[in-house]
């Protein structure tokens, strides 16, 4: 059985550590726990790792964020996996910092990265996992905070959390969405 995971993010040195790539620090560190390494290859940096008998293709756009959905419908293709095998992680502006909630589909919630993945897919019912970056930051602010870096005091939690979403990749991979959401929605 064959997964794509998705992490979302925009590639360069500006953007590491930055609330708005947590999508590519869940991939790395999944890709880390399973000893794999990433090569550059069409539309993203890629690995495959394995993990109890299944294969998962991890990908990190290097399309940068707007266009997230033309490396995903590319490695989708590519790889033959069902929409039901994709996960895409993201950050998520309206969940408090360091809160999971997966998905099995639903609104782009003014997301450029999900929106592109909506159009490329021509459907919003894919399995996500949104990681909460939280909302503090003042009026017209919006876009210093989703690019800024995490604040030394939030980067336990971030951690921490890190690690749950490793946990979280593989109880989808196999036990399934809504096992998944059962065990990681609190």
């Amino acid at each position: 059985m064959k997964f794509l995971i998705a992490g979302l993010g925009n590639i360069g040195a500006e953007y590491d550590s930055t609330r708005h790539n947590i999508g590519f620090e869940i991939a790395d560190t999944f890709v880390i726990k399973n000893g794999g390494n990433y090569t550059l290859d069409r539309h993203a940096f890629v690995s495959e790792v394995k993990w109890k008998g299944k294969t998962f293709v991890v990908i990190k756009p290097t399309t940068y964020m707007n266009l997230s959905g033309k490396a995903v419908k590319y490695w989708m293709d590519k790889e033959k996996i069902g929409i039901e095998n994709l996960l895409v992680l993201v950050d998520d502006l309206a969940l408090p910092l360091a809160t999971l909630r997966l998905r099995s589909g639903g609104s782009d919630a003014g997301h450029n990265g999900l929106k592109s993945i909506h159009q490329s897919l021509l459907t919003d019912k894919y399995p996500r996992l949104r990681f909460g970056i939280g909302n503090n930051f003042a009026k017209g602010r919006q876009v210093e905070f989703v690019l800024g870096k995490w604040k030394p005091d939030e980067v336990p939690a971030i951690k921490d959390t890190l690690v749950k979403c490793t946990e979280a990749i593989e109880c989808f991979a196999a036990q399934g969405i809504t096992a998944a959401m059962n065990v990681y929605n609190k």
